[in-house]
């Protein structure tokens, strides 16, 4: 799963290393909206609905936390892991 979700990233927001920050929110790499394309982007590809309250730097400061949050709420609506 963090594969696809980096790959859809780059791809959505290409001017954004999420390989190698552990700060994207906190750095300013992502900004409102850059969050805003994020967001849509994964709920769009996984199917999930990532509430206002989900938009935390600890939820989006790292591809690894991204991927977390995202299995968190793939979870959350009873779908099996990729």
């Amino acid at each position: 799963m963090r594969e696809r979700i980096l790959e859809l990233l780059e791809t959505a927001l290409p001017q954004i290393d999420f390989t190698t920050s552990a700060a994207l929110v906190d750095d300013g790499l992502l900004d409102s909206l850059s969050i805003v394309t994020l967001v849509s982007e994964l709920s769009m590809e996984f199917g999930i609905m990532i509430d206002l309250d989900e938009l935390t730097p600890q939820n989006l400061n790292s591809i690894d936390a991204i991927t977390k949050t995202v299995k968190r709420l793939k979870d959350g609506y009873g779908q099996a892991d990729c």
